[in-house]
């Protein structure tokens, strides 16, 4: 039953964010983006080399927490080994909590109750939502579903399956990090750069994975996988987003809409390209679109488990050999 302690782990740390979702009290990513902010006010230049040694120092920590905890772990057995997975994974995972808030956003874009619309829309994205009305509210929120299916979960599978708690712990403290500071803001251009950079080379697997796994789940919301596919391929590389834009650009297609255009931040506007063809989104469309991410993290989790255990068989050829 051990043999494959990692892939054991991520499927429990999966099923236990599926029944629990986050933690509620002493949330270890809310701990590290606490951390990260009292450093931020000790180190904060308008400077990019400044900006890398606050990300490494950030990173390389929880990384090394990572580390140190897989090697006690490890000398325990495996089974510590599979808890403490399962543990790293719950914790980092978040595709719980952002498919119950697609669903609030839904139930209030339907009463059309846009106060408690917009005061929901800052747990999903940095957009100003009290320029945006119901429509611009539900494309916000579903392009959010879309970015953050990929960031939320997919990324963290795939970085577990690839590293074991080290590389979950990293993963979600750069993601964390690049959401606090990761922004084309004034303030942010240069300091924030770094940790923008880092996210990008780390979500590049998990994103196509999840474009790979959108295109299969696409007949589960009555889309259309070959549409999913071609959206992908034509306009992935419009957004501005290595990796957004394929997330993006999949579940337009996917979903049959067309996402992007002028995107109000609160540091300012960004003109997107529009992703797929059809109508933009509204509030409907995000229903299915949190049917969609549920299906795409359900893909996501087993074929992680399927790596982990591709990974754990090759380890164990390699020592024979040896």
């Amino acid at each position: 039953m051990w043999t494959h302690p990692r892939a054991i782990g991520l499927l429990v740390g999966y099923g236990l964010d599926r029944v629990f979702a986050d933690p509620r009290r002493w949330h270890p990513v809310a701990g590290f983006g606490t951390t990260a902010l009292r450093v931020e006010h000790i180190l904060y230049r308008d400077n990019r080399a400044v900006g890398v040694v606050h990300s490494v120092a950030l990173i390389g920590s929880a990384t090394a927490l990572g580390v140190g905890s897989s090697r006690v772990a490890g000398r325990l057995g495996a089974p510590a080994e599979a808890a403490l997975i399962a543990v790293a994974t719950w914790a980092a995972l978040g595709g719980t909590s952002l498919s119950r808030v697609g669903r609030r956003m839904a139930d209030h874009l339907d009463n059309d109750d846009l106060d408690s619309a917009r005061a929901l829309l800052p747990s999903l994205c940095g957009r100003d939502p009290d320029l945006l009305d119901s429509d611009g509210l539900a494309r916000a929120a579903l392009e959010s579903i879309a970015e953050n299916t990929s960031d939320a979960t997919v990324g963290v599978l795939v970085w577990g399956a690839l590293a074991g708690a080290p590389g979950i712990l990293a993963y979600r403290a750069s993601n964390t990090l690049d959401a606090m500071i990761g922004y084309r803001s004034p303030k942010y251009l240069r300091f924030g750069w770094a940790a923008a950079r880092i996210d990008d080379v780390l979500n590049l697997l998990p994103a196509r994975v999840t474009g790979v796994a959108t295109v299969a789940a696409a007949h589960s919301v009555h889309g259309s996988p070959a549409r999913a596919l071609k959206m992908w391929r034509r306009d992935a590389a419009k957004h501005p987003s290595p990796n957004a834009g394929v997330a993006e650009a999949s579940a337009a297609g996917a979903l049959g809409l067309q996402l992007g255009g002028r995107t109000q931040y609160r540091h300012g506007v960004e003109n997107r390209p529009t992703l797929g063809d059809g109508p933009s989104p509204t509030a409907p469309d995000l229903r299915r679109a949190v049917a969609l991410s549920t299906r795409v993290q359900e893909l996501s989790a087993v074929a992680s488990a399927i790596l982990a255990v591709a990974i754990g068989q090759a380890r164990i050829r390699r020592r024979r050999r040896a």
